[in-house]
């Protein structure tokens, strides 16, 4: 019997294995420079600083794989649970149902007789898939897998951790801190403007938004280093 093949993942299966991975590069950035800067502040030993970046690298690390694991799987929870809705709704209700993917295509701005006309076509071809993408917004079948997922965040998380975790051991202590903060701001300024592109958000506003809140956390964590100096 011949194996059947592997369907290749949709364009948007694909984004979203990209928005985990610009993500979690975003908050390995983020996360291990809070670390490393809030122990700066309050440290000056090297080892400290290093070893508190690694640790908090690690944990990261599988905080967040474990976390997109979770949340991906209970997003394809919530869109299983749809479709039985949309399947008993159709037993209960076709009429129902059927008129409402003609109205939402006429309020798309398609006129009445071409409106009916495509739902008898979509409804007639799967009603289930034509109600659950009308209803509930996403394609039947079309699931982000959460261990693509979850390796994408495990991946990434650490590869972004190593920018704030070399600046702040290799630069000169009297810049270590500050050369930390200017690496951090550029990297992050990066990572929210791809992320502003795959969310199809203002670039702008997306990425400025980044930044405020990585220098807003870097300068927190340093000052309450500094207490403790």
């Amino acid at each position: 019997m011949m194996k059947s093949e592997k369907k290749p993942a949709t364009l948007a299966q694909r984004i979203n294995v990209l928005r985990a991975s610009v993500m979690g590069a975003n908050d390995g950035i983020l996360s291990v420079a809070g670390i490393v800067i809030g122990v700066a502040g309050a440290a000056t030993s090297s080892f400290a600083i290093f070893i508190s970046g690694i640790a908090g690298m690690i944990a990261g690390t599988v905080s967040m794989a474990m976390g997109e694991y979770v949340s991906v799987n209970t997003q394809k929870d919530a869109q299983r649970k749809a479709i039985e809705t949309q399947t008993v709704a159709l037993d209960d209700d076709y009429d129902g149902e059927f008129n409402f993917v003609k109205n939402k295509y006429m309020a798309s701005g398609i006129k009445p007789e071409l409106a009916e006309r495509a739902a008898h076509e979509m409804m007639a071809k799967d009603p289930v898939k034509a109600t659950v993408r009308e209803r509930f917004g996403f394609n039947v079948g079309e699931y982000t897998n959460p261990f693509s997922a979850a390796i994408a965040s495990m991946i990434s998380f650490p590869t972004g951790s190593i920018l704030p975790l070399l600046s702040i051991s290799l630069l000169p202590k009297n810049l270590r801190i500050w050369g930390t903060f200017v690496a951090v701001i550029i990297a992050l300024s990066i990572t929210g403007y791809i992320a502003a592109i795959l969310g199809n958000a203002d670039r702008r506003n997306g990425t400025v938004r980044n930044v405020v809140a990585g220098v807003i956390t870097m300068l927190v964590t340093y000052f309450i280093g500094r207490l403790f100096a």
